[in-house]
């Protein structure tokens, strides 16, 4: 899962930042609205965490401005605002929670996977691949009947992918844009895939000759 984090206080954007990527969540972080705003323009993100009151663009008016064009990333609030005006205009502008500071980084980990399953998953966090396969987003633990299937970070990374753009093809773009954020080489995406698919029956992920690869659900 690929985060935003936008938060001018250094100590907690830090200690946010290390939470999750303990968690192995991959993180960009910020202190400026602006820069923020510029990222999500030039990647993808899972989810996005908003602080309100950052320098240069506020959380409300990054929000506004990204729902306009379009993009409907889930969108947390991280903020000590209390009054109900605050988190009414937050809502009106696109949220689709609000945490308030200071906030236990438990409590945090725990509306980031709500807000991803209630968006991208309709509230399902086990994905079932097929009669005897299923995939667990929040624990990122993949079982046949109950024996756990070993994944490793590519692997896993690639399969929510594809199970996140079900029944869409997946191309090579979108594979180095959401998982490695960078140029790939496509015969080394090919065979971190093929490695995913040697652990799985050969149906669930399909191979779509010259457009990328798609689970069909």
């Amino acid at each position: 899962m690929r985060i935003l984090l936008l938060e001018d206080e250094y100590s907690l954007r830090m200690s946010i930042k290390e939470f999750l990527d303990d968690l192995e969540y991959e993180v960009d972080d910020f202190s400026d609205g602006l820069e923020a705003y510029d990222a999500i323009y030039s990647k993808s993100y899972d989810i996005l965490l908003l602080d309100v009151n950052v320098p240069t663009m506020n959380g409300f008016d990054l929000l506004k401005s990204i729902r306009k064009d379009g993009n409907k990333t889930p969108a947390i609030f991280l903020t000590s605002m209390i009054d109900m005006n605050d988190l009414k205009e937050g809502y009106k502008r696109g949220c689709c929670d609000y945490i308030r500071k200071p906030f236990d980084l438990l409590e945090l980990e725990l509306r980031i996977n709500q807000a991803y399953t209630s968006h991208y998953l309709d509230d399902s966090e086990i994905i079932s691949l097929n009669s005897d396969i299923s995939y667990d987003m929040t624990k990122g633990k993949l079982t046949c009947k109950e024996d756990e299937i070993v994944l490793r970070k590519a692997e896993k990374d690639i399969l929510e992918l594809l199970i996140k753009h079900k029944n869409s093809v997946v191309s090579m773009q979108m594979f180095q844009d959401e998982i490695w954020g960078e140029y790939v080489e496509p015969a080394t995406i090919r065979v971190q895939v093929n490695n995913l698919k040697q652990k799985l029956p050969e149906s669930i992920v399909q191979n779509r000759r010259g457009l990328g690869y798609i689970i069909e659900r």
